[in-house]
C-alpha cells in the first residue's frame, strides 16, 4: 500500500461518520445508503491527491460528500423508478421518538437538495461560518437560510 493509499484511509476512518450522516440524509434505504458512500469514497479519492489544504479536510469531505449525494438525488429524480415494497415491516421501532425523528427525517427529505444540505450541515453542529464554507454562502446567508428552511419545516404537512 502507497503512502498515499494509507493517508487516504487513515482519513476515510477519521471521518466515516460524516460521510454517511451525509448519504443517510438523502437515503433512509440501507443498501441506497451504501452506493452512495461508495461513490463519495471514489470521488474523494479522485480528489484526494490534488486536494491543496486551503480549507479544512472536513470541509472538504463535506463538500464532496453533498455534491455526490445532490448529484445522484438529481439523477435519481429524473429517472423516477418505483420500488415495490411491502406495506409493513414487523421489525419496526414504534415508539415516539422513533416517529419523531422518521417525521423530520421525512420532511427534511422533501427539502430540495441545497437546504437539505443546509439542515444537514446545521444538525452536525457546524457553525454558520463552516457551513457557508462547505455550500459556498455567507455565514449571514446561511442564517437567513436556516430561518427560512426551518419556517418551511414546520409548515409542512405530515404526508
Amino acid at each position: 500500500m502507497t503512502q498515499l493509499e494509507q493517508q487516504f484511509s487513515k482519513t476515510i476512518k477519521e471521518h466515516r461518520s460524516t460521510i454517511y450522516t451525509v448519504c443517510y440524509m438523502f437515503s433512509k434505504d440501507a443498501d441506497e445508503v451504501n452506493d452512495l458512500f461508495q461513490e463519495v469514497l471514489v470521488n474523494l479519492w479522485k480528489g484526494f491527491e490534488g486536494f491543496e489544504h486551503r480549507s479544512d479536510i472536513r470541509t472538504w469531505i463535506y463538500r464532496v460528500s453533498l455534491n455526490t449525494c445532490i448529484s445522484l438525488d438529481r439523477k435519481k429524480r429524473k429517472q423516477a423508478t418505483s420500488r415495490l415494497t411491502m406495506d409493513i415491516n414487523l421489525f419496526e421501532d414504534r415508539d415516539e421518538d422513533t416517529r419523531q425523528v422518521d417525521m423530520l427525517h421525512k420532511r427534511i427529505s422533501r427539502l430540495q437538495p441545497f437546504d437539505r444540505a443546509i439542515v444537514l450541515l446545521w444538525l452536525e453542529n457546524l457553525s454558520y461560518e463552516e457551513i457557508g464554507q462547505v455550500v459556498g454562502i455567507s455565514p449571514k446567508n446561511v442564517s437567513v437560510r436556516l430561518y427560512r428552511i426551518k419556517e418551511q419545516l414546520k409548515n409542512m404537512s405530515n404526508d
